[in-house]
C-alpha cells in the first residue's frame, strides 16, 4: 500500500521474484492517481523543474545503485561541488557557510575565525571542543537529547541559532530543538560517546579516509576511491526513476486512485489479511507493506491494533510547500554564485531556504537561464500551504527583492504543496521505533516502510521498501507448509 518511492522498491523487489519463480502475486494500491509520491518533475520551455526532492545524498549508495539497476545509470549527475557555496541569511545580510563546515563540525580553523555568523564566544568554544574527553561511564550523556542541545553543549548557542537550525529546516522542515541528535545526525552521537570531540573524530576519519584512497591509487584502484559529490541527481529528472520502476512491476496488479477503508489481521497463524476499500471491494494477502505515512498507517490499524497505532501517530510530520521561479538571461549575473542560502528562524521571514537550481546542476535550465526554488512551511510555519498560487509566488518574489535585491519579473512558475509529508524524529524516536518492532511481532506478515522510520532520503526509502519487500517474502515462506501453494501477496 502506497506508491511513493518506498511502495515502488517494494513492489520492484516483489515484481523480481515472481520473475525468478517466487509463486506470488503482487498488488500496489495508490489512493492517489499517479504513482511517485512527493517525486515530480516538469520540463517546461527546456527547464527540469523538480517539485519535491532535487537530489538525494551521493554517499547513501541505495538510490544511485537502483538507477544502475533499472539502466539510468548514463543518467546520474553530480552537483557542482567546485562551485558550492551556501550562505546563510544573517541580520538581513548573506554570509558564507564557513567552508570545512562538516553540517555542524569546523575542520577548518580560518574560515571559523573569519565568518561573522558566529560571535568570538563561539569562536573560543568551538576552539575549546577539540578538547574534550569522552564521557565517563558514571558521568555517561543522555540516550537522547534534542540536536538543539547536543549542539549548544559542544559548540554555543550561537552556532545552533545561526548555523544548524536554517540547515535542519532546509533538510526535515524540523525545529532542532525538537529533533532528535540521536535519530537525525547518529554519526555524531556515536562520535561524541566514542572520542568526545566531534571536531576530532571528524579530523581522524578525514584523514583515515585520505589514507584509504591514497593506499587505493598507489595499487591502481583509485576509482574504487574517487570523492563522491554531495548531491546526485538524474539528468531527465527525478521521475525516470519512478517510470522505470512502474515499467518493471511487470506481473503485479497497480490500482490507482483507491482508498483503503480498512485492514483485518488474520485471527489465525496462516490465515490472510482482508483489505478492504471504500468502494466496498475486499482482497486478501498473505502479506502486506504499509508503504504510507504513520499517520494513515495509525488509521488502518487503531481497529486491529491500538498499541501499534498509537506508536505510529506519535510520529509528527511537518508540512511543505515548494515555488519554483524561472527566469530568462541576465537573471544569473544578478544572483550569488552557489548552490543557495538558508534562513534562520530568528531572522522573521517566512521563506526557509532557496535554491541556485542553475548553480547546482547542470542539464537543469537553458544556456544563461536561472531557476530558483524556494521553500515554504515546516514546523514553524504549517499555515502557509493555506496561501493561494497568487499569493505565495506574491510573498516568495517580496522575500527575494528584500533579500537579494532580486525583483525581475519571473518566465513562469510552478508551486507543489506537500501536507504532513516530512516525518519528524523528535526525542525519543530510536525509543519508539524499539516499541513498534516489538508490536509488529504480533502482526506476522504486515511490513512497514518510507520515511517515517530511519531516514528521510530518497536512498533511506529504498533501503526501507526492498527491505519490507525482503522480510514480506520470508513471512509467506513461513507460512506455507507447501512453497508451492498459489498465493496473493500486496
Amino acid at each position: 500500500m502506497g506508491g511513493g518511492i518506498a511502495g515502488l522498491s517494494a513492489g520492484y523487489t516483489l515484481a523480481r521474484a515472481r520473475r525468478q519463480g517466487a509463486p506470488i502475486e503482487v498488488t500496489l494500491l495508490e489512493g492517489r492517481d499517479r504513482l511517485g509520491g512527493v517525486i515530480t518533475t516538469e520540463r517546461v520551455e527546456g527547464f527540469v523543474i523538480e517539485g519535491g526532492p532535487d537530489s538525494f545524498l551521493a554517499e547513501k549508495p541505495e538510490a544511485a545503485a537502483l538507477c544502475r539497476e533499472l539502466g539510468l545509470g548514463d543518467q546520474l549527475l553530480g552537483s557542482n561541488d567546485r562551485g558550492r557555496r551556501t550562505y546563510i541569511l544573517h541580520h538581513g545580510r548573506l554570509a558564507r557557510l564557513p567552508d570545512g563546515l562538516l553540517l555542524l563540525v569546523p575542520t577548518r580553523l580560518w574560515p571559523m575565525v573569519s565568518t561573522p555568523l558566529l560571535p568570538f564566544r563561539s569562536k573560543l568554544a568551538a576552539a575549546a571542543e577539540c578538547f574534550a574527553s569522552p564521557p565517563r561511564a558514571e558521568a555517561a550523556t543522555p540516550e537522547d537529547e534534542s540536536v538543539a542541545s547536543f549542539v549548544q553543549r559542544h559548540f554555543g548557542e550561537a552556532m545552533v541559532e545561526n548555523i544548524v537550525e536554517p540547515l535542519l529546516a532546509g533538510v526535515y522542515g524540523g525545529d532542532c530543538r525538537q529533533l532528535s541528535i540521536r535519530s537525525v545526525l547518529p554519526r555524531f552521537w556515536e562520535m561524541e560517546r566514542r572520542y568526545g570531540s566531534l571536531t576530532r573524530a571528524t579530523l581522524r576519519a578525514q584523514r583515515e579516509r585520505m589514507k584509504a584512497a591514497e593506499e587505493a591509487r598507489q595499487f591502481g584502484e583509485a576509482t574504487r576511491h574517487q570523492r563522491l559529490p554531495l548531491f546526485m541527481t538524474l539528468k531527465n529528472g527525478l521521475d525516470q526513476i519512478v517510470l522505470m520502476l512502474a515499467e518493471r512491476l511487470d506481473g503485479a496488479a497497480v490500482r490507482l486512485g483507491v482508498r483503503v477503508s480498512s485492514l483485518d489481521f488474520p485471527a489465525t497463524a496462516g490465515g490472510a489479511y482482508q483489505i478492504h476499500w471504500e468502494d466496498g471491494s475486499t482482497q486478501q494477502a498473505e502479506a502486506v507493506v504499509l508503504a504510507m505515512p504513520a499517520h494513515e498507517c495509525a488509521r488502518l490499524l487503531l481497529p486491529v491494533h491500538p498499541r501499534l497505532a498509537k506508536r505510529l501517530g506519535e510520529i509528527p510530520y511537518s508540512s511543505a510547500m515548494t515555488v519554483a521561479l524561472a527566469y530568462g538571461e541576465g537573471a544569473r549575473e544578478m544572483l550569488p554564485r552557489g548552490f543557495g542560502f538558508l534562513v534562520p528562524r530568528k531572522e522573521k521571514r517566512r521563506l526557509l531556504a532557496c535554491t541556485f537550481v542553475h548553480g547546482k546542476f547542470d542539464h537543469r535550465v537553458p544556456e544563461g537561464k536561472a531557476l530558483l526554488r524556494c521553500f515554504l512551511g515546516g514546523a514553524a510555519d504549517p499555515e502557509v500551504l493555506k496561501l493561494s498560487d497568487q499569493e505565495a509566488t506574491t510573498l516568495v518574489r517580496e522575500e527575494l527583492q528584500a533579500i537579494l535585491s532580486f525583483e525581475l519579473e519571473p518566465l513562469f512558475h510552478r508551486i507543489h504543496r506537500w501536507p504532513s509529508s516530512m516525518a519528524q524524529y523528535t526525542v525519543g524516536h530510536a525509543e519508539r521505533l524499539q516499541a513498534i518492532e516489538t508490536e509488529l511481532q504480533e502482526l506476522p506478515g504486515l511490513c512497514l516502510a518510507g520515511n517515517a522510520y530511519s531516514g528521510i532520503g530518497i536512498s533511506d526509502c529504498v533501503r526501507t521498501g526492498r527491505a519490507a519487500a525482503e522480510r514480506a517474502l520470508e513471512a509467506v515462506r513461513k507460512q506455507r507448509p507447501d512453497s508451492s501453494a498459489h498465493t496473493g501477496l500486496l
